[in-house]
């Protein structure tokens, strides 16, 4: 468990700078002590800042002695360079450059150290166009599946129908980008970004309806090492179901399933984004060991 006395002290971290396909993002390397065993990228979910994961990266380079990357999208967190209504960014921009270009950075600061990545919700989804993929020995997902609307159980699926409403994509439409704390979000989304998750959401096969099309085909021959899918069971926005379909992505990872179930751990309830909030630290070995 991480505290006051274990953090990573100031020096043990830094900002650096990743180009990532036109785009500057914002990232921070949370050092180990000692040599680190590994170093390990964090693919962020959809609207969570860099800085949420702060506390898990610590932990991880405290309690694990690994290097570990956090950054932010572009045009969001940290990485934002200018008003979100004038931003270009769509999601397959984070999925595809964004992600790439932060493992890819990450591997050529550590070119000796074996190669981690985990990829939380949308992090994990992307593995396939990401060349450096082919360096990593241990990859975990966590709440990353090909989710349609139709997944999601009924006391939430009312909800995530609000959410790709007409009315809401007239909103971002007005505003130029997606009001977050407007539709109960928290963080502003790029237009773009909203529209490739509605899109996606509301077709079978998420963001694959688009290879072929606006989307390459991706090489699943880079992901061979270790995957460990994990599904979380009060999960109402990526249902287990969910990310099991997402095992077709990576036919040739040696893949393991574990689900979270929030009273293995004497907690209420866990859900899609809090596993990686500092409250729900006693999560954090089972993700991680």
């Amino acid at each position: 468990m991480l505290d006051a006395a274990t953090k990573v002290n100031a020096d043990d971290s830094e900002a650096l700078d990743i180009r990532s396909d036109g785009a500057l993002l914002r990232g921070r390397l949370f050092r180990p002590r000692g040599t680190p065993r590994a170093a390990l990228v964090v693919h962020g979910a959809t609207g969570a800042p860099a800085g949420f994961y702060r506390a898990f990266a610590e932990w991880a380079a405290v309690e694990r002695d690994l290097a570990v990357l956090t950054y932010d999208y572009r045009d969001f967190g940290a990485s934002a360079r200018g008003p979100v209504r004038g931003s270009r960014a769509t999601l397959a921009d984070w999925g595809r450059h964004d992600q790439a270009a932060a493992l890819a950075t990450l591997a050529g600061m550590m070119p000796d150290t074996p190669l981690w990545v985990v990829g939380h919700s949308v992090g994990g989804l992307w593995l396939g166009w990401h060349a450096a993929m082919t360096r990593v020995a241990r990859t975990i997902t966590i709440g990353a599946g090909l989710t349609h609307v139709s997944d999601h159980p009924p006391r939430y699926r009312w909800k995530a129908r609000l959410f790709w409403s007409a009315p809401v994509r007239a909103a971002a439409g007005l505003f130029g980008y997606l009001p977050g704390r407007m539709v109960g979000l928290g963080a502003d989304l790029p237009r773009g970004v909203y529209e490739d998750w509605r899109r996606w959401c509301l077709n079978p096969g998420w963001h694959l309806s688009d290879v072929g099309r606006s989307l390459p085909l991706p090489d699943p021959h880079r992901v061979k090492g270790q995957l460990r899918m994990i599904a979380v069971g009060d999960d109402d926005l990526v249902p287990p179901a969910a990310v099991w379909r997402a095992r077709a992505l990576y036919p040739e990872a040696m893949k393991e399933q574990r689900v979270l179930r929030p009273e293995t751990f004497g907690l209420k309830s866990i859900g899609h984004i809090p596993p990686f909030h500092r409250r729900n630290a006693v999560l954090w070995p089972a993700i991680l060991d």
